[in-house]
């Protein structure tokens, strides 16, 4: 009798390490998940535990593995993980040698401050743009920070990595040490033109090149794990928003897709073309083994999920993250925000103005200020769609995932702004059925990705409307960054 098959999929987030089989129908056969504590040492600062990281991900592999019935096997296991999160460790010991600053972390501002004027220089290298948001400047910072991270490096032992790849490691046992183009991207250290490690960047930056993985496709052969007496090929590695991104119907040319978790993102697929756009991200979609690899249009919002639970913990003006819309439903009065924590992503990528309201009164209420923070992001995901518009690209029907799509306020503010019918998905786990789908595809199994549900918004606006909006917006994001620029030097924001 054949043996029933699955696909697992590993995503290591922000908040959470999930697990999940998946049967080639498409459906979740047992899934774990283990929450992670994100830690706030310093303003600015934000890191990991490494080890909290790789355990909390082996703790849902295993509890995967224990509920999967002995007749079930794996046919393949798909890594996504969270991208310009970087650790470090020791090889010989196996023992990270320092945190792990996250993708939202600062501390590296500046040192990436005298570099200015290397930017364009930079993006057409690597599709970024130089900022401590990615890994180089944290990797840099590390070494100059931490003892013992200097010290591997001297002694030659020293690995850095993005988390999937000190997951990948730690799994096989370290025989392998590896990333895709997604994430090595994400270093700000690899050449979209050449698809290697720039020698020029890693100079700019004083990184050792013994210490980074190798580089190889996103869907292949990438070892196996062995566990819980299982043999789990490994067949694919990437990225979470890619990911995302597959498993939302972002694979073809011209399908664009918003995710809506910790951070905001829109993604839109360009197919083998490289994109140059002001602003915007030129981003890997993957790399199949033997085939060109795919490329997406990107923009970054830093602070979605992060900047609602900025308004519950350090303002009271939730009583939980749950009531986000409940709060949008009941405001009254309009206010602006800019949700700048973590700095301001794409298109401007502006570091120094901080978050602030504009229009508070007598009236104002705390529903009021949620309300406005839900449609700043909602600004902020619109003014890079723009940025794609204005660039010849166009964009039609969008599909949303993340925490977020549930707030009907966000998303219907988002397609009124947009002029657009927005598909709001049921699907939770995205990540984890794009992981799912990446690595069947690696093992040459036929996976259905069921077909996408969820609540369709339309515009309910005209266009005039909606300018009116976009041009209210603009002018408070120009007069808020003036402000900021003016007042610092007086050294009164702290």
């Amino acid at each position: 009798m054949k043996a029933k098959l699955v696909v697992l999929a590993l995503d290591q987030g922000s908040s959470s390490s999930r697990a999940i089989a998946w049967t080639p129908d498409g459906r979740a056969l047992a899934r774990a998940q283990v929450p992670v504590r994100t830690r706030y040492p310093k303003a600015g600062w934000v890191e990991h535990d490494p080890l909290e990281l790789a355990r909390s991900q082996e703790r849902a592999l295993d509890l995967v593995l224990e509920r999967l019935p002995k007749s079930v096997e794996v046919a393949a296991l798909g890594l996504a993980s969270q991208r310009s999160t970087i650790v470090l460790w020791d090889a010989k010991t196996g023992k990270p040698v320092g945190p792990a600053p996250s993708w939202q972390d600062g501390r590296a501002s500046a040192l990436v401050a005298p570099m200015q004027d290397r930017q364009a220089w930079t993006h057409e290298r690597t599709g970024l743009y130089l900022t401590p948001y990615y890994s180089a400047p944290k990797l840099r910072w590390l070494l100059e920070n931490v003892p013992q991270a200097r010290a591997a490096a001297d002694a030659g032992t020293l690995r850095a990595g993005p988390v999937a790849s000190f997951l990948l490691w730690r799994l096989t046992g370290g025989e392998r040490f590896a990333a895709d183009p997604t994430l090595a991207q994400r270093t700000l250290l690899y050449n979209l033109r050449s698809g290697a490690w720039d020698e020029e960047l890693l100079a700019l930056f004083k990184i050792p090149h013994g210490i980074l993985p190798s580089v190889g496709p996103t869907v292949g052969d990438l070892g196996a794990i062995r566990r819980k007496g299982r043999v789990l090929p490994v067949r694919a590695l990437l990225g979470d928003q890619q990911a995302a991104a597959a498993a939302l119907g972002g694979g073809e040319p011209g399908s664009g897709v918003l995710n809506y978790g910790t951070g905001a993102f829109f993604l839109l697929h360009t197919g083998a073309a490289q994109h140059r756009v002001p602003g915007l991200l030129t981003s890997v979609a993957w790399q199949r083994s033997g085939r060109a690899a795919e490329y997406f249009l990107e923009g970054t919002v830093h602070a979605a999920g992060t900047s609602f639970h900025w308004l519950k913990d350090n303002l009271g003006a939730l009583d939980s993250i749950e009531d986000v819309d409940a709060a949008c439903a009941k405001s009254r009065e309009r206010v602006l925000a800019l949700p700048a924590i973590g700095g301001l992503g794409a298109p401007r990528w502006d570091y120094q103005t901080p978050t602030s309201f504009f229009g508070l009164s007598s009236k104002t209420r705390r529903e009021d200020l949620v309300r406005a923070v839900a449609e700043g992001l909602g600004f902020m995901l619109g003014d890079i769609v723009g940025a794609c518009r204005a660039a010849g690209l166009p964009v039609g029907r969008l599909k949303a995932s993340g925490g977020l799509s549930r707030v009907r306020h966000l998303l219907q503010f988002q397609s009124d702004l947009l002029q657009l019918p927005i598909q709001a998905l049921d699907e939770r786990e995205a990540t984890a059925l794009g992981a799912a789908l990446m690595a069947a595809g690696g093992a040459g199994l036929d996976f259905k990705v069921p077909e996408p549900k969820g609540r369709l918004f339309a515009p309910k606006i005209d266009a005039a409307q909606a300018e009116r909006l976009s041009s209210a917006w603009r002018l408070f994001v120009e007069a808020q960054q003036r402000l900021s620029r003016e007042l610092r030097p007086l050294g009164v924001l702290g």
